[in-house]
């Protein structure tokens, strides 16, 4: 077997038994470095992953993602060589400076985050300054941090009943930070009752596709894993 190492540890956590990972989200990953079979394992653990075209075209689909993360390692071979100065160990693509910036600041918002790590990193002059503004912003994430609890009694908040042809899936908009949440009432959460709604973070557009009669993506799987 391949020793653990930062090529293969994530491997070992999704795939050894006990299956003890609940929940794991991959932002910006590159098809031509992950096998097929990889990918498959992902749908069927019920796992968010997002290519790198999907998030540097919409920055703002990173947000629930790290909204709902606890734990946030942050790869810096995820970003593209000409950003840390040409080195051979990076891609010619991934993420610009300004991407994963933004990538950090909102891990730094997210109020679950209790870990953020940069890894990977290369010992040159740009790299390091990169990564020192990497840092910078997500402490600027931290400082704007706010602690929400939406519900219909909040005045805070708005909320939206929305009946499709299997489900009836209740979202809710904060009026302050204008972040959006939605009701997945099978997910397991050590902080609610059993059997209790859970609060999944999403976007404006899981709404709008909810009121076109589409179950957003993030919703089923949330659901579907809670019945695992």
């Amino acid at each position: 077997d391949e020793l653990i190492s930062s090529h293969s540890y994530m491997s070992k956590i999704i795939t050894e038994k006990p299956n003890n990972l609940f929940n794991f989200s991959n932002l910006g990953f590159q098809s031509y470095y992950n096998a097929q079979e990889e990918k498959d394992l992902m749908e069927r653990l019920f796992f968010d992953a997002y290519r790198l075209g999907e998030v540097a075209n919409d920055l703002s689909l990173a947000e629930p993602v790290l909204r709902n993360a606890h734990l946030v390692s942050l790869d810096a071979r995820a970003i593209k060589a000409s950003e840390v100065g040409l080195s051979q160990n990076f891609s010619p693509n991934g993420f610009d400076g300004r991407e994963i910036c933004a990538i950090a600041r909102y891990a730094g918002i997210s109020e679950k985050v209790v870990a953020f790590g940069l890894y990977e990193m290369e010992n040159t002059g740009q790299c390091c300054q990169l990564m020192a503004q990497i840092i910078w912003y997500f402490i600027e994430g931290l400082n704007y941090r706010l602690l929400e609890r939406p519900s219909s009694e909040n005045p805070d908040f708005t909320k939206y009943t929305v009946p499709t042809d299997t489900e009836l899936l209740i979202f809710y908009k904060s009026h302050l930070t204008e972040r959006w949440w939605v009701e997945v009432p099978s997910i397991i959460s050590s902080h609610n009752k059993p059997n209790s709604p859970a609060l999944l973070p999403c976007t404006e557009k899981d709404y709008l596709d909810a009121c076109d009669q589409h179950i957003p993506e993030r919703w089923f799987k949330a659901f579907k894993k809670g019945f695992n």
